[in-house]
């Protein structure tokens, strides 16, 4: 399902927009920094979706790009059997940062949809945007273009939030196998949220293509379906024709709401507003994969470039900046075995290898296995501290907030020394400053978490002992 949030540059306290949210899978996540890549002529991609997927289709090939951008993102095992590794977007060298988030096609569109469907998948296009794209504009076109010109396969509809430092679009993905889709450009005085993503009226005569986009047949095939009618006395409002027409859920009604209090306020939005979005227990539990928080600016270098990440759901787990000029992710937040798909009937040895049955050994490296999995160990805290959160909760978050301050108030000095070795034409040593860095505060992170956890669970023991109610308590939320 996911969740995704942008907050306009004009609202904000340091003059620059953020684009934030989380992945929502019950299944394993693991940091990637993918390098710029150089592919052959003639190379291409698989995409799609396979027989065996919740909606069913098949996998195609289409051609790669002569050269992929370098980017950082989350990948993922598993969601409604589209092929892993599966993504939900991230951010690339050229400052174009992506979210994927959920938008239900209305009823008729999904079941028209063909059990042979071809085309990239939500993942698919997350990934190819992250790869590609050099504006935000340019990731909505090149989405446009995938569809018209190979398919989509679609799990019921889809949407993704594409930004950059000058703007952002919302582009809603539905089902039906018909090649439609529609965007919405965000102002620098927009905020928005998506769970589900939505897309509301639009202007059918914006002939500038300013402010809208989409496929060529949106609105004739509205008109075919009996959907909309073309005499322009009712508004085309995208929602109500292909999406649930349930227009802005409860949970995006509150935290847009709450969001544009915080901008009217002199300060307006600062970052930690952004970090509160992410984290706040009304929107924010186990099923939250991972938090990921975009700042979109134009620094000197793309090296400077970063993420503030969570390994799991931002409720148990700090914001750490992880930067494009990083060279390796420290192995413990790589992927592992731990909630990964299919994994539970692998072996790590290679001699369980038989007759060439890949199936049965492990995909994670043993030596990744051989150390912590760093989702495991903040899992593990949020389940303590969730089991009593009216005590425990307060504290954990006033610890993260305390690290994160401290990790803000270091940022911008991270920052000035890695620009000055770039410009001083020391891109070498920028690179290992900022990855020692980022790996350093990374493993402190999960350092301090271990140690919370066995302080909750030492206190839990004493006060509550452990709970084996399958019932699991947890604090109401708006979702």
């Amino acid at each position: 399902m996911s969740y995704g949030i942008y907050v306009g540059k004009n609202l904000t306290a340091d003059g620059i927009a953020y684009l934030a949210g989380y992945g929502d899978e019950p299944s394993s996540h693991s940091l990637e920094i993918v390098p710029r890549r150089h592919h052959g002529p003639g190379k291409t991609m698989t995409v799609g979706v396979t027989p065996s997927a919740e909606m069913p289709g098949l996998l195609s090939e289409i051609p790669q790009a002569t050269e992929t951008a370098r980017h950082l993102c989350v990948n993922y095992s598993y969601y409604l059997g589209a092929p892993a590794p599966l993504t939900n977007g991230g951010l690339n060298e050229y400052g174009v940062a992506v979210r994927d988030v959920w938008s239900p096609s209305r009823l008729e569109l999904r079941n028209m949809t063909p059990t042979t469907q071809i085309g990239p998948n939500y993942s698919n296009l997350a990934r190819i945007v992250l790869e590609r794209a050099q504006t935000a504009r340019e990731g909505v076109l090149l989405i446009g273009d995938l569809i018209a010109q190979y398919g989509y396969s679609t799990y019921g509809g889809n949407s993704h939030i594409i930004a950059d430092p000058d703007g952002a679009w919302v582009v809603i993905e539905f089902a039906g196998g018909q090649g439609l889709w529609v965007a919405e450009r965000l102002s620098p005085d927009s905020i928005r949220a998506s769970r589900p993503g939505y897309i509301n009226e639009i202007d059918l005569d914006d002939s500038s293509q300013n402010d809208y986009l989409y496929a060529p047949n949106l609105v004739s095939f509205a008109v075919s379906q009996g959907w909309y009618d073309p005499d322009g006395s009712v508004p085309f409002n995208v929602n109500d024709i292909f999406g649930d027409g349930k227009h802005r859920w409860a949970g995006v009604e509150w935290i847009e709401g709450e969001m544009t209090r915080r901008a009217t306020q002199p300060e307006k939005v600062t970052i930690e507003d952004m970090m509160w979005s992410i984290r706040t227990e009304k929107l924010t539990g186990d099923s939250a994969g991972y938090g990921q928080i975009v700042p979109l600016f134009h620094p000197k270098h793309s090296e400077l470039r970063h993420i503030w990440h969570t390994q799991i759901g931002a409720v148990a787990a700090p914001f750490v900046p992880v930067y494009m000029g990083c060279e390796k992710i420290p192995e413990e937040f790589l992927s592992h075995r731990y909630l990964t798909v299919s994994e539970s009937s692998r072996f790590c040895e290679i001699h369980h290898l038989t007759e060439g049955d890949a199936t049965s050994v492990s995909t994670v490296p043993r030596g990744i296995e051989s150390t912590r999995s760093a989702t495991a160990v903040f899992k593990r805290l949020m389940y303590l501290v969730l089991q009593h959160s009216e005590k425990f909760l307060p504290e954990i978050t006033e610890v993260w907030n305390a690290l994160e301050q401290r990790l803000l108030n270091e940022n911008s000095d991270v920052l000035q020394v890695a620009e000055t070795l770039l410009d001083a034409n020391k891109s070498e040593l920028a690179r290992q400053q900022l990855t020692y860095y980022s790996i350093t505060e990374l493993l402190n992170a999960l350092n301090l978490a271990d140690t919370l956890a066995h302080s909750i669970e030492a206190r839990t023991r004493i006060l509550y002992g452990i709970s084996h109610d399958k019932e699991h308590k947890t604090p109401e939320q708006i979702w």
